[in-house]
């Protein structure tokens, strides 16, 4: 019987072949959907075989503890990666917001005026960049760099290069205090999560960042103004800055003014390991916290472990480049 006498049609070699091609794309792209938390399982396996004191009560809620401040500024990283663009100025700006905080209140001033302080001096940077980079047209790289750079300088201005010590019984029990087992740390960064959560996907401004950052000129045509939202998205990600910034003095006891490259590549890596596209238009808060999780619990269990500490750059930067990878595999 030929194959033109059984009605249906003959299958198409080609179309075969693209159908396979397209399953194995899917497959890819949802293991490194997964790859986050199948990492942070795997990483929290090993470091338990090799000692019993990482999945102890009091590890896990330090390390929470330490990963809260990271967990922030991802979120942060998270509103510029959403409009494809990236912030490093996050490196200064986080000191410059811990240094602003310090020298109001070793100059006199009430807590209440440092925190504010903290965050509005991290929401000026942010509009500073948003400014450049969404009503000017400027590069997200070349402007971020630069905030770095003047930034990181002006906060060495402000303390003369020394830490400034903070001594404060509100911020030293936010860092070692809670609700019954549960940390403020935690609850800060969970509210944090939450908060952006809702804002991404439950409210206009989450639809215009996704929108713009997947595709500026549609946005555009449809009335969204995109300068704006480039600016409220790094406008975002300053104010987590400063957040951020008040957590690390709460936690240090003091501002450091030294540049937190550590706390960039991490903020950068966690968002993009935690299944965001750095091209833009996509977002995932939960990846993003398990991100931030999974590069501490690197961190922490090197430290158990008493592994030298010039090896933890080389694991943060291997994650870098792993998320790079997976950022490739997704699109």
């Amino acid at each position: 019987m030929s194959r033109a006498s059984t009605g249906r049609p003959a299958a198409d070699p080609d179309s075969t072949d693209d159908g396979g091609k397209q399953s194995r794309r899917i497959d890819a792209s949802m293991l490194a959907e997964l790859a986050a938390p199948l990492a942070l399982v795997l990483v929290w396996l090993a470091f338990f075989i090799a000692t019993p004191d990482f999945l102890t009560t009091d590890n896990i809620s330090d390390l929470l503890v330490a990963s809260s401040i990271l967990v922030v500024l991802a979120l942060g990283q998270q509103f510029a990666v959403v409009v494809a663009g990236i912030d490093l100025s996050v490196g200064a700006n986080l000191p410059w917001a811990a240094a602003l905080l310090g020298y109001t209140v070793s100059h006199g001033h009430s807590m209440a005026i440092g925190v504010a302080a903290a965050l509005l001096g991290g929401l000026l940077v942010g509009l500073v960049n948003g400014f450049l980079i969404g009503y000017l047209g400027m590069v997200d790289f070349i402007v971020t760099l630069g905030t770095l750079s003047v930034v990181s300088g002006i906060t060495l201005l402000l303390t003369q290069g020394n830490t400034v010590a903070v001594s404060s019984n509100f911020l030293q029990s936010i860092a070692l205090d809670g609700a019954g087992p549960v940390r403020w740390f935690w609850l800060i960064a969970l509210v944090g999560a939450l908060g952006t959560a809702f804002l991404l996907f439950r409210m206009r401004i989450g639809t215009h960042l996704l929108a713009v950052g997947g595709n500026a000129e549609g946005a555009r045509g449809t009335g969204i103004p995109a300068r704006r939202v480039r600016m409220y998205a790094y406008a975002g990600s300053g104010l987590l800055c400063g957040l951020a910034g008040v957590m690390l003095v709460a936690r240090n006891g003091g501002a450091d003014p030294s540049l937190q490259t550590n706390y960039l590549l991490s903020s950068i890596a966690a968002v993009v390991l935690g299944g965001s596209s750095l091209f833009g238009g996509k977002a995932s808060v939960l990846g993003s916290v398990t991100g931030a999780v999974l590069l501490t619990s690197l961190v922490n269990g090197f430290t158990i472990l008493g592994i030298s500490q010039y090896y933890q750059p080389i694991a943060v930067g291997a994650v870098v480049l792993m998320s790079a990878l997976l950022a490739r595999v997704r699109e």
